[in-house]
């Protein structure tokens, strides 16, 4: 049955939550008019003759439209639940259809009814991907422009689609994006145990239903409740730590034992270190032939999961010249995710409808300075900075120059030593901006083989409230450098073998935090805290994000000849 409704942001509309975009002002862009009609559970076949399942949501009139494509392992038969879940991510379906576009919303090889087994962001799956974009331009209700659409898994898949080149897909929008499946279940070689073991559950636990849960009665009434508008308004501020805590309370209930058991198992036992296994699932050398218009985004206090391949996506397609980069605040990407839809119909119109939208003017970086709380731009990334050095004291300060000596730690805060250390800056005499990417060359003397180093820089205020900015990570054993590769604030780390570190003797680290923005207020001061485990009640991670045990028990010694380095804009 065909219905008319539309989400947007003009009078009379069902209103999204979120920013819609990165504060500018865009021409010319599709009305909505049209009414929807839905297929549900359609099979696309692949080339191999398994069969991926597809909800279509498109315009009910004649003619063709341009296509959207959202494809990932979470249930499509949920993504207009509008419920606040971390699985919610397609973007939504009575934004776009209205407007002219037919979203297509596809479960992955061996997911919630699709055929075949899940193999985690592989080869098949890209070829699958492929073939979904070729069946869809083929569709009578399609004109042969195909883009892609969504976050988080739904982003991953754009990019795995466009490394194959499908003659017909014509441009992407991937926010909170992974171009490297190693770094969702490592941080520089240690395993970020909190998400990816129940994550993997979860998939087991969500693939295990169908219809009969996800399309039931109640389901339906739910939908109508949480469009409320009332409710629906509470979701503009939803608690990542909270959603992702009920990620984890899925990822408890039954799953089958293949093939997630044996999928938990590859990543978190038998594939310890960047090897052929994570090659595969490694996208930055194939984004070298992608040449179709991208934008790419994220959001700052993604620190654990998406923020850093934003970046490496980036710098993949350096050498395409129709890639855009937003960079957003708190609550820029909520659940469920509808927002930065007007941006993305700037975005979409220009490409896929030849409208001239404004979508290209200005520099090709913008982003949201947190502490300034304004829009900055740039042409470059990282933008124009220098590294400002901090000396990590052995009086806990943190200062350019250096007090000499050394602090200590026990990896398990035993014998009444502490679990962790701090170093703190005086107040700031004036603001001064950090974008980019900062480094701890660390020098330190640990009484284990292996450790790791888990780091938190915050900015504190004169009233003693800390905001957490970003965080870095490296397993002592895990510390070799591709020096030819480096850059200042950007070390990089091959992970493929480990090194045990030899006790008592002093050893050198570099290890990168992930890049973010953020201005420090005069009067503010800056922190960084060092320990080795974060599974302490006293310490708390970004996102909850927190890691397997590393070694043995022991104590860590930090040299004052360390060094943080701040990444502050040229002319601060």
């Amino acid at each position: 049955m065909a219905r008319f409704k539309a989400a947007g942001v003009e009078p009379g509309q069902r209103r999204l939550n979120g920013p819609q975009t990165t504060g500018r002002q865009y021409r010319n862009l599709s009305p909505a008019g049209h009414r929807t009609t839905r297929e549900d559970n359609v099979p696309v076949p692949v080339r191999d003759g398994t069969q991926l399942l597809t909800d279509i949501h498109r315009p009910d009139a004649a003619g063709r439209f341009p296509a959207l494509i959202a494809a990932a392992p979470y249930p499509r038969q949920l993504q207009d639940l509008g419920a606040p879940a971390a699985i919610i991510e397609a973007g939504i379906s009575d934004f776009w259809v209205p407007r002219g576009y037919a979203h297509v919303i596809a479960n992955l090889r061996g997911t919630v009814g699709s055929g075949g087994v899940y193999t985690f962001f592989d080869e098949q799956e890209r070829k699958d991907l492929f073939d979904l974009v070729e069946w869809v331009a083929d569709q009578p209700w399609c004109d042969g422009n195909v883009g892609m659409i969504g976050i988080s898994y739904y982003a991953m898949s754009q990019l795995e689609a466009a490394t194959q080149r499908p003659p017909h897909l014509k441009a992407l929008f991937p926010f909170n994006v992974t171009v490297q499946a190693w770094e969702a279940a490592y941080h520089n070689g240690i395993l970020s145990e909190a998400f990816i073991a129940p994550w993997i559950r979860a998939l087991g636990v969500l693939s295990a239903h169908g219809d009969r849960l996800y399309r039931n009665p109640l389901s339906r009434l739910l939908r109508r409740l949480l469009a409320i508008p009332a409710i629906h308004r509470r979701f503009s501020k939803s608690d990542a730590v909270q959603v992702h805590r009920r990620l984890e309370q899925v990822s408890r209930f039954r799953h089958d034992a293949h093939p997630w058991n044996a999928l938990l198992e590859a990543v978190t036992i038998d594939h310890p270190t960047r090897d052929a296994w994570w090659d595969e699932r490694d996208l930055t050398a194939q984004l070298a032939d992608v040449d179709i218009p991208v934008y790419l985004g994220g959001e700052w206090s993604n620190v654990p999961l998406h923020l850093p391949g934003l970046f490496e996506a980036w710098d993949a397609l350096a050498h395409n010249r129709h890639v855009r980069m937003a960079m957003l605040g708190n609550y820029g990407l909520p659940w469920p995710w509808e927002s930065m839809h007007v941006e993305a119909l700037a975005w979409f119109d220009h490409w896929l409808k030849g409208r001239d939208t404004g979508i290209l003017e200005g520099p090709a970086i913008r982003y949201w300075l947190p502490g300034a709380e304004e829009w900055r731009t740039a042409d470059s990334w990282p933008p124009p900075a220098t590294h400002t050095s901090l000396a990590l004291n052995a009086d806990g300060s943190l200062t350019p120059g250096e007090r000499p000596g050394e602090r200590s730690y026990a990896t398990d805060g035993a014998n009444a030593m502490p679990a962790q250390l701090n170093w703190i800056s005086d107040p700031l005499p004036g603001d001064i901006d950090m974008v980019g990417h900062p480094e701890l060359q660390l020098t330190a003397t640990s009484s284990a083989t292996d450790t790791a180093w888990i780091l938190l820089l915050q900015d504190v205020g004169p009233d003693g409230v800390a905001t957490d900015i970003t965080q870095g990570w490296l397993r002592g054993s895990m510390r070799h450098i591709d020096e030819d590769a480096s850059e200042t604030g950007r070390p990089v780390l091959p992970a493929r073998t480990r090194i045990p570190i030899p006790p008592g003797e002093p050893v050198d680290y570099r290890i990168p935090l992930v890049a973010n923005a953020r201005r420090f207020q005069r009067g503010h001061r800056i922190r960084l805290t060092l320990t080795s485990d974060d599974n302490r009640e006293d310490f708390q991670p970004m996102l909850l994000f927190r890691h397997a045990t590393v070694g043995i028990a022991g104590v860590n010694t930090v040299h004052s000849s360390s060094r943080l380095l701040l990444p502050i804009l040229n002319g601060e």
